[in-house]
């Protein structure tokens, strides 16, 4: 096996067991996923996918397109650290304003009834004070510096 094929296994594989993951914490654990763990999903799917075609041609296109979907998962998964520690807002549809005392009795209601399920700003579960988050921004840069190997074995 060329070294190329096995960092293209490797950077699959990691994202296949991210998201395996994920499911697990989801369906075994009962840790719903809020809006932004399931945007950061759908790179992890991409890249597993991208994987197929990335090992049976040759060339840096695949590799690249591996790396740009780890790091897609890379970003959205530092935007909702930021999100869960407070550093900046989160979408308004999975996140709450903390300032309710200028709302109408109304609109407090409305905002109550409209309120999602699973909030992107609580953090459900961490391990050593990191947040899943936080570990799939961490362990996706690494994926994509696996991509990026494949991409320059390839040359």
């Amino acid at each position: 096996m060329s070294r190329r094929s096995l960092y293209i296994l490797l950077a699959a594989g990691g994202s296949a067991a991210l998201l395996l993951g994920a499911l697990g914490f989801q369906y075994l654990g009962g840790l719903a996923p809020c809006k932004l763990c399931i945007w950061q999903r759908w790179p992890h799917l991409a890249a597993v996918l991208i994987a197929l075609p990335a090992l049976a041609t040759r060339g840096p296109v695949f590799p690249w397109l591996g790396a740009l979907a780890a790091a897609a998962t890379a970003a959205v998964g530092g935007y909702h650290t930021g999100v869960e520690r407070s550093w900046w807002e989160g979408p308004t549809t999975c996140t709450t304003s903390n300032d309710i005392g200028a709302m109408s009795t109304d609109a407090l209601l409305e905002s109550i009834m409209n309120a999602p399920l699973v909030r992107c700003d609580e953090v459900p579960w961490e391990m050593f004070s990191l947040s899943m988050a936080s570990w799939n921004m961490i362990l996706s840069l690494a994926l994509v510096a696996l991509w990026l190997m494949a991409a320059r074995a390839a040359r």
